[in-house]
């Protein structure tokens, strides 16, 4: 049976989410997970890790507006197109064009998701182009072998943007910290010798 799930979040520990939990419930949520803090950090969302956790295939994520679901644009289009390829619908109360429940919010989460392959093809584009000149430069290059391009540039994404840690970052990615640990290194140093190229 499908779910519609609420969350909520306030930037600051003096804020009080009670409203904002109001809303979710009168709008359907069987379920509201409400984060408190600063949020700049991925990790210092726990209850946003328990609901992607709770959430299934056909469940709904209710929120009040988009803007609860991340600091910047970028994480709020990887949530999104995260939401999409599990079969997640999301409705925003403030913002009605956004609701994959009906045929116009489909379409725009569509045009989401051709964004965010964008960027994915774009990120894969500039680390091929730039391993191109390294090894034209008779650089020796590589990436460790348990990673794919797009986890290493989620691993990236994750440390650099969010400020993960690597125990967090291993999970997310199915490896071990110290894996995580390494690749970023590995990551650092080829953008030092792109850099020096």
């Amino acid at each position: 049976m499908t779910k519609v799930i609420g969350y909520a979040r306030v930037s600051r520990r003096e804020q009080n989410p009670e409203a904002q939990e109001a809303e979710l419930r009168a709008a359907g949520a069987t379920r509201v997970l409400v984060d408190h803090g600063e949020f700049s950090r991925i990790a210092a969302r726990p209850q946003w890790a328990a609901c992607l956790d709770y959430l299934r295939e056909g469940d709904t994520l209710l929120v009040r507006r988009l803007d609860r679901l991340g600091g910047s644009e970028r994480i709020i289009l990887d949530t999104l197109n995260e939401l999409r390829e599990r079969g997640i619908d999301i409705r925003s109360l403030t913002e009605p064009q956004i609701d994959t429940t009906t045929p116009m919010g489909r379409a725009l989460f569509g045009i989401v998701a051709v964004f965010a392959e964008l960027r994915v093809d774009t990120i894969r584009e500039n680390t091929q182009r730039g391993m191109d000149h390294a090894r034209a430069q008779g650089k020796a290059i590589g990436r460790p072998s348990k990673l794919s391009a797009d986890q290493l540039s989620e691993l990236r994404r994750m440390r650099e943007e969010d400020g993960a840690s690597f125990a967090y970052i291993g999970k997310v990615l199915g490896v071990d910290k110290s894996t995580a640990s390494r690749a970023y290194a590995d990551l650092a140093r080829y953008a030092e010798q792109i850099r020096q190229s």
